[in-house]
């Protein structure tokens, strides 16, 4: 069975959904540039409800994840994208 029977969606797994509010998070950021954000401002745009504190977090931690693997920077809490993530960019859209 592949859904629920009320039709609702299955829920994804932790590892789908840091995929996902990373490229949402990313693909902001990128669409943005060369405007630069503060991590508060991104989670603002980014979040339905200001005091859901997990959604909040997720995007925080998609931030940290996108930082580690070389995507984004964030220095001082300002996030701008790499030239490696803008390179990646330029080339999903030739």
């Amino acid at each position: 069975m592949h859904g629920k029977a009320n039709g609702a969606r299955p829920k994804r797994s932790p590892h789908a959904q840091d995929i996902r509010d990373q490229s949402i998070a990313l693909m902001h950021v990128l669409a943005l540039h060369p405007t630069h954000l503060i991590i508060p401002d991104l989670v603002r745009e980014l979040i339905d409800d200001p005091e859901d504190f997990a959604d909040g977090d997720r995007y925080e931690r998609a931030v940290r994840d996108l930082t580690g693997v070389g995507l984004l920077h964030s220095e001082g809490g300002l996030i701008q994208p790499t030239r490696a993530a803008l390179r990646f960019i330029e080339i999903l859209e030739a």
